[in-house]
């Protein structure tokens, strides 16, 4: 299989080990890589890849099927990703306030650095503006950006109740599906079952099983979903990080087994997990990433004591 990236490698060369990775990778997972839309993006980052955390991902649920994603994090703060793939025509700009929000999501906050997703076969989906560790945002700041989602400010109030009103790490934009991600830090009071099992009864959300559950408890944190559509959160997700991931998952769902014995990255460094609960994506489902490229710094982002696993 193709070697990460190395520090000596020119911009060209560590692309061109990616795109090598990312095509057989997929062909291990039976997904068949679009090269007309993975190819460009790679190439448009790869003055970046070097110090880059990137990842792979797959999903068991139906939406995600024969998709593989990559996400390359850690890009620097200072650049937009989303412009500089709009300006490449890798992306597309529209009349949607997705389109607008992360500009305005800069102007107003600290961004220590970006994030992208993209899909091997769907191409470009998301963007993450990812604020500095030590400054938090306010919710009702957020709420108050002119292409923000109503959905922030109708929900002010559950979040306040739970103490996240401050505590917003991370904004996920995606623009193919045109929802918006918040995620939390300093929750870890939330992840025992009662207090998972209040949220999401408030939220609305399906029971949650005992395997999610479960999960909630060895998490270190958790983001929602939120559409422009609508004042309901749409989806609840739990995250957590693990180099064996059989140590926050009851049961493994066939399709994490497979893409963990398969894909061949990530063997000694921490896999990412998420569990998702919406009732639009059919009850639970769950994400598995793991490290093509790990970088320990990663952890600062997740304002959580995920040290240890993160070794």
């Amino acid at each position: 299989m193709s070697a990460a990236p190395a520090a000596a490698d020119t911009p060209e060369r560590a692309a061109h080990k990616l795109y090598a990775a990312i095509e057989e990778t997929a062909a291990l997972l039976d997904v068949r890589v679009d090269p007309a839309t993975t190819r460009p993006i790679v190439t448009a980052f790869q003055d970046h890849l070097a110090q880059a955390a990137i990842l792979f991902r797959s999903a068991t649920d139906q939406r995600h099927a024969g998709e593989l994603n990559l996400h390359l994090m850690m890009l620097p703060g200072d650049r937009d990703p989303y412009a500089l793939l709009h300006a490449k025509g890798l992306a597309e700009k529209s009349d949607h306030p997705s389109s607008r929000l992360l500009a305005e999501v800069a102007d107003r906050f600290p961004v220590a650095s970006y994030g992208i997703d993209f899909g091997v076969v769907g191409g470009f989906q998301k963007t993450w503006s990812c604020f500095p560790t030590d400054d938090m945002q306010r919710l009702s700041e957020i709420a108050d950006l002119p292409s923000a989602p109503r959905a922030v400010a109708d929900n002010l109030a559950f979040f306040a109740r739970y103490g996240l009103d401050k505590h917003v790490t991370l904004i996920g934009i995606d623009y193919a599906q045109r929802t918006m991600n918040l995620y939390f830090g300093e929750v870890e009071s939330l992840l025992q079952r009662d207090a998972a099992r209040a949220m999401l009864r408030e939220m609305d959300m399906p029971e949650p099983s005992e395997a999610l559950l479960h999960f909630a408890e060895r998490a270190f944190g958790f983001y929602v979903t939120l559409t422009w559509d609508s004042p309901r959160i749409q989806r609840f997700c739990y995250a957590a990080i693990a180099v064996d991931p059989t140590t926050v998952l009851a049961h493994p769902e066939p399709e994490i087994e497979r893409f963990l014995s398969t894909v061949p990255y990530g063997h000694d460094t921490p896999k990412a997990v998420y569990a998702a609960l919406s009732p639009k994506d059919g009850g639970e489902y769950y994400k598995i990433q793991t490290y093509y490229q790990w970088r320990p710094r990663l952890t600062s982002h997740m304002h959580a004591t995920v040290a240890d696993a993160g070794r």
